[in-house]
């Protein structure tokens, strides 16, 4: 349906985070990174863009990045989203946990959940 969207309107930033969120939600990691950087470098106040990109980092383990990408989302959401500023203060907690505690060995465990349409919330055991 995404690449029919994509026929019809053209591969803007829009149908590029869809995609990249279909491939977050069906682990394939490295594909919606590249897809989700590409809606990003399209438009970058793409603000789901940018979430889901941060979700994306964040399982990866790219913690620091992922801080910095959800920064910018909440300010260009101007703090709006509980969900943005949720997945933010997971960063922080994640970035600055492995900055105090290198010992820290076990791999967080995350999900990415969708509240309504286009919306993710990244849930975790802390």
């Amino acid at each position: 349906a995404y690449y029919r969207a994509a026929a019809e309107q053209g591969m803007n930033a829009d149908v590029l985070s869809a995609i990249g969120s279909a491939d977050l939600k069906l682990g394939r990691l490295g594909q919606a990174e590249k897809v989700l950087r590409r809606a990003i470098e399209a438009d970058e106040t793409n603000v789901p863009a940018l979430n889901n990109l941060g979700c994306v980092l964040m399982e990866q383990g790219k913690v620091g990045e992922a801080r910095r990408v959800f920064q910018q989302a909440f300010a260009l959401d101007s703090g709006q989203s509980d969900s943005i500023r949720e997945n933010l203060k997971l960063a922080i907690a994640r970035s600055e946990a492995s900055v105090y505690d290198p010992a820290q060995d076990e791999k967080p465990v995350m999900k990415l959940v969708r509240r309504g349409q286009g919306s993710y919330v990244l849930l975790s055991q802390l």
